[in-house]
Protein backbone atom coordinates (compact mmCIF):
# COMPACT_ATOMS: atom_id res chain seq x y z
CA UNK A 1 0.00 0.00 0.00
CA UNK A 2 2.95 2.58 0.18
CA UNK A 3 2.81 5.56 1.73
CA UNK A 4 -0.79 5.71 1.33
CA UNK A 5 -0.88 2.28 3.72
CA UNK A 6 0.94 4.27 6.21
CA UNK A 7 -0.53 7.22 6.75
CA UNK A 8 -3.91 5.16 6.45
CA UNK A 9 -2.54 2.82 9.26
CA UNK A 10 -1.13 5.30 11.64
CA UNK A 11 -4.80 7.83 11.48
CA UNK A 12 -6.59 4.60 12.02
CA UNK A 13 -5.09 3.07 14.86
CA UNK A 14 -4.58 6.60 16.58
CA UNK A 15 -8.63 7.17 16.10
CA UNK A 16 -9.70 3.49 17.01
CA UNK A 17 -7.42 4.22 19.89
CA UNK A 18 -9.42 7.03 21.11
CA UNK A 19 -7.26 9.46 20.50
CA UNK A 20 -7.91 11.86 18.48
CA UNK A 21 -11.38 11.91 20.18
CA UNK A 22 -14.57 12.07 18.96
CA UNK A 23 -15.47 15.44 17.88
CA UNK A 24 -11.56 16.76 17.47
CA UNK A 25 -11.05 18.36 13.95
CA UNK A 26 -8.44 17.92 11.79
CA UNK A 27 -6.85 19.72 9.19
CA UNK A 28 -4.77 18.58 5.77
CA UNK A 29 -2.20 21.26 6.22
CA UNK A 30 -1.65 19.41 9.64
CA UNK A 31 -1.65 16.05 8.97
CA UNK A 32 0.48 16.46 5.96
CA UNK A 33 3.10 18.26 7.93
CA UNK A 34 2.81 15.82 10.74
CA UNK A 35 3.56 12.26 8.07
CA UNK A 36 5.92 14.59 5.96
CA UNK A 37 3.49 13.04 2.77
CA UNK A 38 1.63 14.91 -0.16
CA UNK A 39 -1.57 16.23 0.27
CA UNK A 40 -3.35 13.28 -2.56
CA UNK A 41 -1.58 10.45 -0.19
CA UNK A 42 -3.49 12.50 2.83
CA UNK A 43 -6.80 12.86 0.78
CA UNK A 44 -6.22 8.63 0.13
CA UNK A 45 -6.07 7.71 3.88
CA UNK A 46 -9.32 9.73 5.23
CA UNK A 47 -11.17 8.89 1.79
CA UNK A 48 -10.79 5.12 3.94
CA UNK A 49 -11.54 6.40 7.21
CA UNK A 50 -14.52 7.97 5.89
CA UNK A 51 -15.87 4.64 4.62
CA UNK A 52 -15.36 2.91 7.27
CA UNK A 53 -17.45 6.05 9.56
CA UNK A 54 -14.55 7.01 11.39
CA UNK A 55 -14.30 10.73 10.17
CA UNK A 56 -16.38 13.24 8.34
CA UNK A 57 -14.67 15.63 5.88
CA UNK A 58 -16.55 18.84 5.15
CA UNK A 59 -15.10 21.78 2.94
CA UNK A 60 -14.22 25.04 5.08
CA UNK A 61 -14.61 22.73 8.59
CA UNK A 62 -12.16 19.89 7.98
CA UNK A 63 -11.84 16.21 8.82
CA UNK A 64 -14.20 15.13 11.59
CA UNK A 65 -13.22 12.03 14.25
CA UNK A 66 -16.96 10.72 14.45
CA UNK A 67 -18.44 8.95 17.39
CA UNK A 68 -17.09 5.33 17.61
CA UNK A 69 -21.31 4.20 17.29
CA UNK A 70 -20.81 5.40 13.64
CA UNK A 71 -18.14 3.59 12.81
CA UNK A 72 -18.41 -0.32 10.58
CA UNK A 73 -17.50 -2.43 13.52
CA UNK A 74 -17.43 -5.26 10.98
CA UNK A 75 -14.99 -3.55 8.91
CA UNK A 76 -11.17 -5.58 8.43
CA UNK A 77 -9.31 -2.65 9.35
CA UNK A 78 -10.99 -1.15 12.42
CA UNK A 79 -11.02 -5.07 13.99
CA UNK A 80 -7.18 -5.18 12.73
CA UNK A 81 -6.30 -1.61 14.19
CA UNK A 82 -8.74 -2.28 17.51
CA UNK A 83 -6.61 -4.99 17.90
CA UNK A 84 -3.24 -3.83 17.83
CA UNK A 85 -4.30 -0.43 20.79
CA UNK A 86 -5.35 -0.14 24.20
CA UNK A 87 -8.79 -1.82 23.60
CA UNK A 88 -7.65 -4.89 22.15
CA UNK A 89 -9.41 -7.07 24.72
CA UNK A 90 -12.64 -4.93 24.35
CA UNK A 91 -12.49 -5.80 20.61
CA UNK A 92 -11.80 -9.65 21.43
CA UNK A 93 -14.52 -9.96 23.82
CA UNK A 94 -16.77 -8.07 20.72
CA UNK A 95 -16.03 -10.48 18.10
CA UNK A 96 -16.60 -13.61 20.21
CA UNK A 97 -19.93 -12.48 21.40
CA UNK A 98 -21.11 -12.25 18.02
CA UNK A 99 -18.75 -16.04 16.61
CA UNK A 100 -21.07 -17.35 19.61
CA UNK A 101 -24.56 -15.89 18.56
CA UNK A 102 -23.38 -16.64 14.62
CA UNK A 103 -22.01 -19.91 14.33
CA UNK A 104 -23.73 -22.61 15.91
CA UNK A 105 -27.09 -21.20 13.74
CA UNK A 106 -24.88 -21.73 10.77
CA UNK A 107 -22.94 -25.19 12.16
CA UNK A 108 -27.22 -26.23 12.79
CA UNK A 109 -28.30 -24.88 9.61
CA UNK A 110 -24.11 -26.70 7.19
CA UNK A 111 -26.02 -29.90 9.01
CA UNK A 112 -28.97 -29.73 6.67
CA UNK A 113 -27.41 -28.03 3.92
CA UNK A 114 -23.97 -28.45 3.30
CA UNK A 115 -23.07 -30.36 0.35
CA UNK A 116 -21.19 -33.68 0.17
CA UNK A 117 -18.03 -31.60 -0.86
CA UNK A 118 -18.30 -29.00 2.04
CA UNK A 119 -19.05 -32.14 4.82
CA UNK A 120 -15.75 -34.05 3.46
CA UNK A 121 -13.79 -31.04 3.95
CA UNK A 122 -14.95 -29.68 6.89
CA UNK A 123 -14.06 -32.96 8.71
CA UNK A 124 -10.31 -33.04 6.57
CA UNK A 125 -10.06 -29.67 7.77
CA UNK A 126 -10.76 -30.48 11.26
CA UNK A 127 -8.50 -33.63 11.47
CA UNK A 128 -5.70 -31.09 9.94
CA UNK A 129 -6.40 -29.26 12.29
CA UNK A 130 -6.19 -32.05 15.17
CA UNK A 131 -3.11 -32.82 13.65
CA UNK A 132 -1.41 -29.41 14.21
CA UNK A 133 -2.54 -29.28 17.58
CA UNK A 134 -1.34 -31.88 18.41
CA UNK A 135 2.42 -31.35 17.05
CA UNK A 136 1.93 -27.67 19.03
CA UNK A 137 1.76 -25.96 16.05
CA UNK A 138 -1.28 -23.83 17.35
CA UNK A 139 0.55 -20.87 16.94
CA UNK A 140 1.58 -20.89 13.89
CA UNK A 141 0.40 -19.54 10.27
CA UNK A 142 -0.16 -23.43 8.85
CA UNK A 143 -2.35 -23.57 12.19
CA UNK A 144 -4.27 -19.91 11.82
CA UNK A 145 -4.38 -20.85 8.03
CA UNK A 146 -6.74 -23.93 8.41
CA UNK A 147 -8.52 -22.32 11.27
CA UNK A 148 -9.81 -19.60 9.38
CA UNK A 149 -10.45 -22.32 6.35
CA UNK A 150 -12.87 -24.29 8.80
CA UNK A 151 -14.55 -21.59 10.08
CA UNK A 152 -15.15 -19.81 6.95
CA UNK A 153 -16.42 -22.96 5.30
CA UNK A 154 -18.45 -23.24 8.53
CA UNK A 155 -20.26 -20.40 7.98
CA UNK A 156 -20.80 -20.44 3.85
CA UNK A 157 -22.17 -24.32 4.21
CA UNK A 158 -24.91 -22.57 6.30
CA UNK A 159 -26.40 -21.62 2.30
CA UNK A 160 -27.31 -17.92 4.03
CA UNK A 161 -25.54 -15.15 2.67
CA UNK A 162 -25.57 -12.95 5.93
CA UNK A 163 -23.88 -15.78 7.74
CA UNK A 164 -21.60 -15.94 4.90
CA UNK A 165 -20.17 -12.71 5.38
CA UNK A 166 -19.56 -13.06 8.90
CA UNK A 167 -16.44 -15.27 7.97
CA UNK A 168 -14.38 -12.26 7.30
CA UNK A 169 -14.50 -10.52 11.02
CA UNK A 170 -14.07 -14.09 12.22
CA UNK A 171 -10.78 -14.46 9.99
CA UNK A 172 -9.66 -11.62 11.39
CA UNK A 173 -10.40 -12.34 15.13
CA UNK A 174 -7.99 -15.63 14.69
CA UNK A 175 -5.68 -13.91 12.98
CA UNK A 176 -5.26 -11.41 15.46
CA UNK A 177 -4.97 -13.69 18.63
CA UNK A 178 -2.37 -15.37 16.64
CA UNK A 179 -0.44 -12.81 15.17
CA UNK A 180 -0.21 -11.02 18.88
CA UNK A 181 0.63 -14.28 20.32
CA UNK A 182 -2.67 -14.53 22.08
CA UNK A 183 -3.17 -18.26 20.88
CA UNK A 184 -1.40 -20.98 22.47
CA UNK A 185 0.93 -23.40 20.98
CA UNK A 186 -1.19 -26.24 22.03
CA UNK A 187 -4.64 -25.68 22.07
CA UNK A 188 -7.14 -25.81 25.48
CA UNK A 189 -8.27 -29.20 26.13
CA UNK A 190 -11.35 -30.32 24.32
CA UNK A 191 -10.98 -27.53 21.41
CA UNK A 192 -9.52 -29.68 18.69
CA UNK A 193 -11.34 -32.52 19.87
CA UNK A 194 -14.81 -30.17 19.53
CA UNK A 195 -13.89 -29.43 15.66
CA UNK A 196 -13.51 -33.10 15.20
CA UNK A 197 -17.27 -34.00 17.03
CA UNK A 198 -18.46 -31.00 15.16
CA UNK A 199 -17.33 -31.62 11.46
CA UNK A 200 -18.50 -35.12 12.57
CA UNK A 201 -21.96 -33.81 13.66
CA UNK A 202 -22.30 -31.89 10.29
CA UNK A 203 -21.21 -34.84 8.28
CA UNK A 204 -23.99 -36.75 9.57
CA UNK A 205 -26.87 -33.99 9.37
CA UNK A 206 -27.55 -34.08 13.10
CA UNK A 207 -28.50 -30.14 13.52
CA UNK A 208 -28.95 -30.68 17.37
CA UNK A 209 -25.51 -32.10 17.63
CA UNK A 210 -23.75 -29.47 15.46
CA UNK A 211 -25.30 -26.91 17.00
CA UNK A 212 -23.95 -27.76 20.18
CA UNK A 213 -20.19 -28.55 19.75
CA UNK A 214 -20.16 -25.12 17.78
CA UNK A 215 -21.66 -23.33 20.85
CA UNK A 216 -19.71 -25.50 23.92
CA UNK A 217 -16.57 -24.88 21.79
CA UNK A 218 -17.10 -21.04 21.68
CA UNK A 219 -18.19 -20.66 25.16
CA UNK A 220 -14.71 -22.10 25.87
CA UNK A 221 -12.89 -19.66 23.84
CA UNK A 222 -15.15 -17.02 25.06
CA UNK A 223 -14.61 -17.69 28.53
CA UNK A 224 -10.70 -17.70 28.42
CA UNK A 225 -11.27 -14.32 26.91
CA UNK A 226 -13.61 -12.52 29.15
CA UNK A 227 -11.44 -13.80 31.92
CA UNK A 228 -8.44 -12.12 30.45
CA UNK A 229 -6.22 -15.33 29.05
CA UNK A 230 -5.91 -13.72 25.95
CA UNK A 231 -5.45 -10.28 27.23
Amino acid sequence: MGMHGDVLNELGRRIAAGDPRPGTVLKLAQLEQEHSVSRTVIREAIRVLENIGMVAARRRVGITVQPRELWDALDPYLIQWSLHGPLRHQQLESLMELRVAVEPMAASLAAERATVTQRAELLRLAEQLNDLGQQGLGQTEEYLGVDVAFHALLLTSSGNPLLAAMATPVAEELAGRTKLGLHPTVPAPGTLEQHLVLARAIASGDRKEAEAHSHAHLLGVWGEIAQGKAP
